[in-house]
């Protein structure tokens, strides 16, 4: 990626983009009604891709550098990149949820992380900080910001409260492409970094993990795990730069929506 330049979109092509992540929100949506123990990540993915296909998208991570899925789907210990499997979920579970559309020759990308049951009270802070953290980054991405300060209002408000950063994996630009420049890690420095600005399109998406910040792949070369095998959290939102400000192209509206509704039939 970092021999790439950086390419800024035009208001029209941000609006196309729009589209590309709110299809990607209502896949989650439509996860959000089906997770529950005993069902399986196999099937909940089965589900995104018929579900993608019917509303005009084409699954962005299928075949995308060889991945098998059209989710990836990462539970407990498993930070990103999980491949979906006939294992059933577990009350007590975490499982993060990351897709990707391609609509309109443009990319969605976007994920969050579920709770499957009832699951223990630090595991719930986990993913409540992780998701509040993904707001704080957001924030700092205005016109005449640089990536560092995205990163420094991740790192700084997770590790206070003694969270691992995951370092190796980074947020990024997106466009035509799934993975275009910038690069934006969820660590960094105040004032440092390239220089935000409009039309500027990030994926900002911490991966935050309850004990320390390594990680390790498995042998199937795409699943990254904890080293020490405690959960991970991970959410993701499309952000673009417009008038100087962000501007979020993706929304948490439909899961928010679909737990609710869940919550009242209980």
């Amino acid at each position: 990626m970092s021999d790439q330049p950086i390419i800024y979109k035009t208001r029209e092509e941000i609006e196309l983009m729009r589209k590309s992540a709110q299809l990607v929100s209502k896949t989650l949506g439509l996860i959000a009604e089906h997770i529950e123990p005993g069902v399986t990540s196999l099937y909940l993915d089965k589900l995104a891709e018929e579900y993608i296909r019917d509303n005009g998208g084409v699954p962005g991570f299928l075949g995308l550098y060889d991945f098998p899925n059209t989710l990836c789907m990462s539970p407990n210990a498993q930070v990103v990149h999980g491949i979906p499997n006939d294992t059933p979920l577990q009350n007590g579970d975490i499982l993060s949820v990351d897709c990707g559309v391609l609509m309109n020759g443009f990319y969605g990308d976007h994920a969050y992380t579920f709770e499957v049951g009832e699951v223990a009270p630090e595991v719930s802070k986990l993913l409540e900080i992780t998701k509040k953290s993904l707001y704080l980054g957001i924030e700092q991405c205005k016109a005449g910001n640089r990536i560092g300060d995205i990163g420094y209002a991740i790192q700084t408000y997770t590790e206070k409260h003694g969270y691992g950063v995951v370092k190796e994996l980074v947020g990024h630009g997106l466009g035509r492409i799934m993975h275009e420049e910038p690069q934006v890690p969820n660590y960094g420095r105040r004032g440092r970094g390239k220089l935000l600005k409009n039309g500027l399109v990030l994926a900002i998406e911490p991966m935050i993990n309850l004990g320390t910040a390594r990680i390790r792949q498995l042998k199937d070369g795409w699943t990254i795990l904890t080293k020490d095998g405690q959960p991970s959290a991970h959410f993701e939102h499309d952000v673009a730069i417009i008038d100087g400000k962000p501007d979020i192209l993706s929304t948490f509206d439909f899961v928010d929506a679909a737990l609710a509704k869940k919550k009242a039939n209980t």
